[in-house]
């Protein structure tokens, strides 16, 4: 037993965890309608486009997390007005954007005298140096992003599933997209410091695929992504521990090893990916129900 409890008797240690899971949480609230909605690129791309923003506030003694704000924002807002474009494909635009914020970050970056040591930290993050300040900011985002998901479940079920029933139903799917690329933007800025740009993503979207085979509902989901992402958290420091390796990057790893385990033993039992059915109808009777965009097989 000491060996499993051991670890969790240091002080950073017991703030790591906390931080993992408050971010877990979170990202699973975003997480799930990534991955139901095929935003994964997008979220690549707004991970690597708070890189200016951070780099500037680093440079000048800022706040990192405001500085991922604003240049996340700025991202979301480039998005939105380079996605309306009839003559632009949507991949396109945040492609385009993706490498023009990269571009910029590291360009700020590479003005300061400790290059290598700055991108790092913002690309793979310090779980390990979490301190209590950063969790009573994980758990205001948490607030938030439980909040955001709550007011926008039913616009955002029906944008995910048929985006011309959430037209028919008048749910308002411009303001729905919106209000899903706020959801995300808030997991990526409130987790980036814990586990880094490039790790957060793994969280963002392994517990929530991992999740995916076993649940036909969206809460259920959520909260099967949550429960990954929280094992994910305690077996990856406690492997950090042992082993000497670097918490953050353990921790994702271990949750991309719990996708491939899912989807393999879910292969083995011969069931078929389901997407999950909302848990209630935006509105009229069940045969009204959105019909998924992607084409799936139903379960036998």
């Amino acid at each position: 037993m000491e060996w499993l409890v051991g670890p969790f008797e240091v002080t950073f240690v017991q703030r790591a965890l906390w931080g993992g899971v408050l971010v877990s949480l979170i990202c699973a609230l975003a997480g799930t309608w990534v991955v139901l909605r095929g935003m994964a690129f997008l979220g690549d791309a707004m991970a690597h486009g708070m890189l200016p923003g951070v780099a500037l506030a680093s440079l000048l003694g800022g706040n990192l997390m405001l500085g991922a704000a604003v240049s996340a924002a700025a991202m979301a807002a480039g998005v939105t007005l380079l996605g309306r474009s009839p003559r632009l494909s949507h991949d396109t635009a945040i492609g385009l954007l993706f490498v023009g914020m990269l571009s910029l970050g590291v360009i700020i970056v590479s003005r300061s005298g400790s290059f290598a040591v700055d991108l790092t930290g913002f690309l793979f993050g310090d779980v390990l140096a979490v301190r209590e300040q950063d969790l009573w900011h994980l758990g205001i985002a948490l607030l938030l992003a439980v909040l955001l998901s709550l007011a926008g479940h039913r616009a955002f079920v029906a944008l995910a599933f048929d985006e011309r029933k959430a037209h028919t139903l008048r749910l308002r799917p411009r303001l729905a997209r919106a209000g899903m690329l706020a959801l995300v933007t808030l997991a990526i800025v409130a987790s980036f410091h814990v586990v880094g740009t490039l790790l957060v993503f793994g969280l963002l979207i392994a517990p929530p695929a991992a999740a995916l085979p076993w649940a036909r509902r969206v809460p259920v989901v959520m909260a099967g992504a949550a429960l990954l992402g929280i094992t994910a958290t305690v077996i990856g420091l406690l492997l950090s521990w042992h082993l000497g390796t670097a918490a953050g990057a353990t921790v994702a790893g271990v949750a991309v090893l719990q996708f491939f385990l899912s989807a393999g033993i879910a292969g083995l039992r011969g069931r078929r990916v389901l997407p999950p059915t909302p848990a209630a109808p935006p509105a009229g009777p069940p045969a009204a129900l959105p019909t998924p965009r992607r084409n799936v097989e139903t379960s036998r």
